[in-house]
Parts: structure tokens; C-alpha cells; sequence
């Protein structure tokens, strides 16, 4: 296990007394400190939204077609091949 490094950043958080006494009830039933409760909880949920940004699970027919979008040659953008035909100050013309 990792040695975790030093809690040295704050957080701090508006309540209000029912919810107060919500996380003091939870915490007492887990047998942990409300900071230890909350930080717990928070982790799981901030690492449960991060998953589910960066990974996604397909059945074998939408990964098919997921691996052909991925194969398909790029469509043409017109208004985007315009753009890039513009010069711009990086261009070594523009510095002159």
C-alpha cells in the first residue's frame, strides 16, 4: 500500500443542522470521524464519476461498429478546410 502523503489542503463546507446531524449519525455507524465519512464518501463517488469518463463497456455489436467509426476515413469539413487554408500569425510570412 502506498504511504499517502500529508493532508495539508482544507476544505471547508456550509451545512445545515439536519445535514449535519445526518453525516454525524453515518459516520457513528460506520465508526469513523464525520472528516474521515465525508472524505471516504467523496472519494468513492469523485472515483466512481471519473470511471465513468473514462472508460465505457460495449456489447461485441456496438463495438464492431465503434471500431469501424474509429476505421472510417474522416469526412470532409469544408468550412474546416477553409480555415486551416488562412493564414495565421504563426505562418512564417505573417512574422516578417
Amino acid at each position: 500500500m502506498p504511504t499517502p502523503s500529508p493532508r495539508t489542503a482544507k476544505l471547508d463546507l456550509r451545512l445545515s443542522p439536519e445535514v449535519k446531524a445526518r453525516l454525524v449519525a453515518a459516520a457513528d455507524q460506520r465508526h469513523q470521524s464525520v472528516s474521515e465519512f465525508v472524505l471516504s464518501s467523496a472519494l468513492e463517488r469523485a472515483d466512481e464519476t471519473l470511471a465513468s469518463r473514462q472508460r465505457f463497456i460495449l456489447d461485441a455489436e456496438r463495438w464492431s461498429a465503434f471500431l469501424a467509426a474509429l476505421d472510417a476515413p474522416p469526412r470532409s469539413l469544408p468550412r474546416l478546410d477553409c480555415l486551416f487554408r488562412e493564414p495565421t500569425h504563426f505562418d512564417p510570412s505573417a512574422s516578417a
